[in-house]
């Protein structure tokens, strides 16, 4: 019987991982982490949980420890869930070609290809896709503030996370709503003076975003979502989320990006969309996503059928799936619900109807991304991990 292993188990995506190829049923899951339990390791899918070296703090103890334990433990495929654990894989793979981790991804300089935003920007152009007016700098230094004539603008880095050859630089997207904030920015951030990075345009509107599975750059399926409620309310993780048709525009410049990559794997296509209905392009995450699950309850289940690709397996294009699904991460809507409660932000009456829309979900479209009655223990695993944080 096949072996997979499933990393970061921490996280809801490994588990919806876990739950979609344990449901396979000729397939061995495993599931790791750095922490001592985790929510995809309490499965009734996972055979077995190992822990790990953590991959940001310990990154090459990490990959000492899989490049010994995959071959021991008879592991016949890999999925990382997060970026950190899949670059540091792709990375150690180009270094030892003759004996990689096997993993349903394409190689590093693909990704790359797509991942590094300025490789991105050369490309989306390339292919006459809408994206934000850029400037490529390689340093701080390269920048000519008398130049830039429009605020605000978008310190944008090339790579969220740097890999300096033994250890990760993490960096983030800054606006600069005026000369003197981007001055402050350009000189408070370390990373800005060694590492490339773009000065964007700031396009104003919605994010939407296209999700995908490609086989060795053929197209084998699409989805798309919306995001209902987030934590932080004001944007940041989905707690509730809808599948929806993908739109059109964006989902022909989603497929024209990733067949001019020759694309292999998942990608999320994120966009932002102006007033106008017009949608720019800001970035791919190479990777699986936080709401896996609501596409797998959607009819789309993208582990699986990435699975079925890696066993060399011919799938044709998937044609539809469910619309309107809902999918809620249940403790993050509580703890969305308890800021929006204690905010001074936001008036009575708001406050009042996001109280009664967490009181009263959906029952017949909605399901819970953690909680399910078929696999119950990892809920109780998260609750428990909850409760002991809040007592710290």
């Amino acid at each position: 019987m096949p072996r997979v292993l499933v990393l970061d188990a921490s996280q809801r995506s490994a588990l919806a991982c876990i739950r979609s190829l344990g449901r396979i049923g000729d397939v061995e899951v495993h599931a790791a982490d750095s922490a001592a339990e985790a929510i995809g390791g309490a499965s009734r899918h996972c055979a077995q949980y190992w822990q790990h070296p953590p991959v940001r703090e310990a990154p090459a103890e990490f990959i000492a420890w899989l490049r010994d334990f995959v071959p021991r433990e008879g592991i016949d495929l890999v999925f990382p869930m997060t970026e950190f654990s899949s670059q540091l894989i792709l990375i150690d793979n180009e270094r030892r070609r003759e004996t990689p981790t096997p993993v349903p991804f394409a190689d590093h300089a693909t990704v790359l290809s797509l991942a590094d935003k300025g490789r991105l920007l050369t490309l989306a152009r390339s292919l006459d896709i809408p994206c934000p007016a850029s400037t490529l700098h390689d340093t701080a230094a390269t920048v000519d503030l008398d130049a830039i004539e429009r605020y605000p603008v978008v310190v944008k880095p090339c790579l969220s996370h740097l890999w300096l050859e033994d250890r990760w630089l993490s960096t983030s997207v800054q606006i600069a709503a005026d000369r003197a904030a981007l001055e402050r920015i350009l000189a408070g951030s370390p990373w800005l003076r060694q590492h490339p990075f773009m000065l964007q345009e700031f396009i104003p509107g919605r994010g939407a975003g296209v999700f995908a599975l490609y086989d060795q750059g053929r197209a084998v399926a699409f989805f798309a979502h919306r995001r209902l409620r987030e934590k932080p309310p004001g944007g940041g993780v989905s707690v509730l989320s809808e599948s929806i048709p993908p739109d059109p525009q964006l989902l022909d410049q989603a497929r024209r990006l990733l067949d001019a990559a020759g694309w292999h794997g998942v990608a999320m296509v994120e966009f932002r969309v102006d007033e106008q209905g017009r949608a720019w392009l800001m970035e791919v995450n190479t990777r699986f996503w936080g709401s896996l699950q609501l596409a797998i309850d959607a009819g789309v289940d993208f582990p699986g059928l990435l699975y079925r690709i890696s066993q060399c397996e011919q799938l044709p294009e998937q044609s539809g799936y469910r619309h309107g699904r809902r999918l809620r991460w249940l403790l993050g809507d509580l703890d969305s619900l308890y800021l929006v409660m204690r905010s001074r932000d936001y008036p009575l009456a708001h406050k009042l109807k996001r109280l009664l829309d967490f009181l009263t979900p959906r029952p017949f479209s909605t399901r819970h991304e953690v909680d399910r009655w078929s696999d119950p223990a990892p809920a109780l695993t998260e609750l428990r991990l909850y409760l002991a944080d809040l007592r710290k």
